[in-house]
């Protein structure tokens, strides 16, 4: 067992808890990301809706070059998985820097003055025959809708939600099926209403088997009652598993969905700990989940950062000495100041020695 001590950890790598430690690292915290692998994310086959990224970038790629991009800067990354979570005080635990955090994982110990909880949620898959993960079976309507304009469309359930998303496919395309997969409807008489005024056909029987292209995209599904429907892909409507047992294990609040309760910046109802992501309220998208990455990252910068010093902690603790300052660790420092970004780093000495003329002009004949 190793024991060692943060700033700041991050629990989950995806792209919220990744901007999180960014921001974090960058504004001079120690920090540590302690991610499991797998994740929504990591899954994704191609890369939507994130300005920047090009479509042929996969999750497992773009999450990659996060990770290099958070290391370069000074972070830690452990491949590992917390199980266990507690508050602890340090010192005579009277003050606020002596709150701090114990998180235990199957080979070490992580001691932090702060937690950002990036711990995500699991859709639930649907029994099968299905098609891959993204070549035919897509969780996500505002990533993948587009995908499939003017494509025959599937929407898996029985509840108000699988309704409701078969409907707002028409936007898309004018052929959608509402497969039931032989379960009764659950959804309400006002939806029912809806659907029966909108153009999908839902389809009760099971499905018998799922038929692939030579890419391995879906083509279709065969039913047990002997049809065969072409569909390109779709999605299953059966509902989010959110991961919030460090949430609750440390007494965070959740909402009614299940999601941690957070304000604008992230807080909990637990000082000291954050939470980001699609484990929080709101939609589940990369852009929405670095935004509240990086607002996270700057809130526990504003709650943990030395200086300004207060007047009270002035008359505390006495004025700041220039032994005090900078507040960075001396390997946060040493990091920063060989970083290529730094102002005096390697790519801006190259670019000094070139406009200063240090190198020397070419003979003339």
């Amino acid at each position: 067992m190793t024991d060692s001590e943060y700033d700041v950890v991050v629990v989950g790598g995806g792209p919220a808890g990744l901007t999180a430690a960014l921001y974090t690292t960058r504004l001079g915290l120690d920090t540590a990301v302690v991610d499991r692998g797998g994740g929504r994310a990591a899954m994704m086959q191609d890369t939507h809706n994130v300005i920047g990224v090009t479509e042929d970038v996969s999750g497992g790629e773009f999450l990659g070059t996060a990770a290099e991009q958070v290391q370069s800067y000074g972070a830690d990354i452990h491949r590992e998985f917390v199980g266990g979570i507690e508050r602890v005080t340090d010192g005579d635990g009277e003050g606020p820097d002596d709150l701090r955090f114990r998180l235990e994982t199957g080979d070490a110990t992580y001691s932090t003055r702060r937690v950002v909880l990036a711990t995500g949620f699991s859709d639930v898959t649907p029994d099968p025959p299905l098609p891959p993960t993204g070549r035919g079976l897509h969780y996500c309507l505002h990533c993948d809708a587009y995908m499939f304009a003017d494509e025959p469309v599937y929407v898996m359930g029985t509840g108000d939600s699988a309704a409701y998303v078969a409907m707002i496919m028409l936007n898309f395309t004018d052929d959608v099926d509402l497969l039931t997969r032989g379960d009764d409807p659950e959804w309400s008489d006002d939806t029912d209403e809806m659907l029966r005024n909108h153009p999908v056909e839902v389809i009760h029987a099971e499905i018998a088997a799922a038929n692939r292209d030579d890419g391995g995209w879906l083509e279709s599904f065969e039913f047990e009652d002997g049809t065969v429907r072409e569909y390109r892909g779709g999605f299953p409507m059966y509902g989010s598993e959110y991961n919030t047992d460090l949430a609750e294990a440390v007494g965070c609040e959740l909402t009614d969905d299940g999601t941690i309760d957070v304000d604008d910046h992230g807080r909990t109802s637990v000082d000291g700990v954050y939470a980001v992501g699609d484990v929080t309220p709101g939609h589940n998208q990369i852009p929405v989940a670095m935004g509240q990455g990086a607002k996270a990252g700057i809130a526990v910068h504003m709650d943990l950062r030395q200086f300004p010093r207060s007047v009270e902690d002035v008359d505390a603790m006495g004025p700041v000495s220039s032994g005090d300052v900078p507040a960075l660790s001396q390997e946060l420092l040493a990091t920063a100041v060989a970083h290529e970004g730094h102002a005096g780093g390697p790519r801006v000495e190259a670019a000094d020695e070139a406009e200063s003329g240090d190198e020397q002009p070419a003979d003339d004949d």
